[in-house]
């Protein structure tokens, strides 16, 4: 069955699978000093080395976490909680108009919960870039300890963000920059080594990974108090025993996704588009004039409701979205094509299909000719 949503969760590499398979044979907890527990010990090690290279980072700084979310909300609050116990509080919180709803949900609670904060939003471009001028006369205001959340790139768009450039101009301004890689890391370079920014947060099934573990990398000069409490795992920044099968696939996947082919995933979305517009000349792919991750393509057929779409497709055996997976089955719009400026009507037929490791070119026309059948089925109906 093609599966065309990889965006959501990338479907389990043969390499995590077989780290996975390997891991259930060792039954220490890492925390022990037995044989076993030692054994464990080195697992959670060589799978943190193995992060920490995808990332181009440094094994001490990779926390593992449930997942992107929880790396998310744990730079966030992390970040304001320790910043507040160094004596640097931070004062306003900036986080962009397209950001995953983990860091839009999570400003917002800081900024309900923790009195002084004061929230701004970086709007976007209708090509689905956040406003780097915008963000620059923010920071330009200057005399308060800024927190800056952007993207590497949109998980709905797949528009890659000038994330490297915001992070030096936080730096710059003195202030403190959490991007999310959970989209972009394994798909373009996110070199934590250079880049400015003081936490870059992954997440492992999105990359063909288990579902479950994921990662904060933090620098050595960052605030972060820890929000799970209880021993002194994950070197005090979050307790809890290790969830040693979920952390063994995530540095087989990772190691396997260092060595990506963006080529052919760029030639099997171009593949699509091009298909589209021969099918249907009024396609509007959202974000097209910026630069995008090689394996994602928003689009609407205007006319054809994506709900339908997602259903019809279904039947067909094909696997795609209508935008987030967080969002998907609840009725609401896109709060990324809103940031756009993108119209109701247009937002309302929005779908995604996003590529990964096993994807072929029989599942990218498979897409096509289920879309092609559903548009005649409309057309007949609004005819008869």
């Amino acid at each position: 069955m093609p599966y065309l949503d990889h965006n959501a969760t990338s479907p389990l590499r043969p390499e995590a699978r077989s780290a996975m398979e390997r891991a259930f044979d060792i039954h220490g907890n890492a925390s022990a000093t037995h044989a076993s527990g030692r054994a464990a010990r080195a697992l959670i090690e060589e799978a943190r080395h193995e992060v920490a290279n995808l990332a181009n980072a440094r094994p001490e700084e990779v926390t593992f976490t449930s997942g992107g979310t929880e790396a998310n909300a744990l730079a966030l609050w992390g970040a304001v909680q320790g910043a507040a116990d160094a004596g640097a509080p931070i004062e306003r919180l900036f986080v962009s108009a397209i950001e995953h709803d983990s860091v839009l949900n999570t400003a917002a609670s800081i900024f309900h919960r923790i009195p002084g904060i004061r929230r701004a939003d970086i709007p976007a471009t209708r090509t689905g870039l956040v406003e780097f001028d915008a963000l620059r006369q923010l920071l330009g205001k200057g005399g308060e300890r800024v927190f800056v959340a952007v993207m590497a790139a949109n998980n709905e768009t797949g528009v890659i963000q000038p994330f490297a450039d915001v992070a030096k101009l936080v730096r710059d301004a003195g202030g403190l920059c959490l991007i999310d890689a959970v989209q972009a890391c394994g798909k373009v370079a996110t070199d934590f080594a250079v880049l400015d920014a003081d936490y870059l947060t992954l997440s492992a099934h999105k990359l063909g990974g288990p579902q479950g573990i994921g990662a904060l990398v933090t620098k050595k000069s960052a605030p972060v108090a820890a929000q799970i409490l209880g021993g002194s795992q994950e070197r005090g920044r979050r307790a809890g025993t290790e969830n040693l099968l979920g952390i063994a696939g995530f540095g087989a996947a990772a190691r396997a996704a260092g060595n990506r082919d963006d080529s052919r995933l760029v030639a099997l979305r171009d593949r699509f588009e091009t298909g589209l517009r021969r099918r249907f000349p009024n396609t509007v792919v959202f974000g097209k004039d910026a630069k995008r991750l090689g394996n994602t393509s928003y689009f609407a057929l205007p006319g054809i409701p994506a709900e339908t779409a997602v259903i019809a497709l279904d039947l067909d055996g094909v696997m795609v979205s209508s935008g987030a997976a967080c969002s998907s089955g609840k009725a609401r719009p896109s709060h990324v094509l809103k940031a756009m400026g993108v119209p109701a009507d247009l937002t309302a037929s929005a779908l995604r299909v996003s590529l990964g490791w096993n994807s072929t070119e029989s599942d990218v026309d498979a897409a096509l000719i289920s879309l092609e059948k559903l548009s005649g089925r409309i057309t007949a109906r609004r005819v008869a």
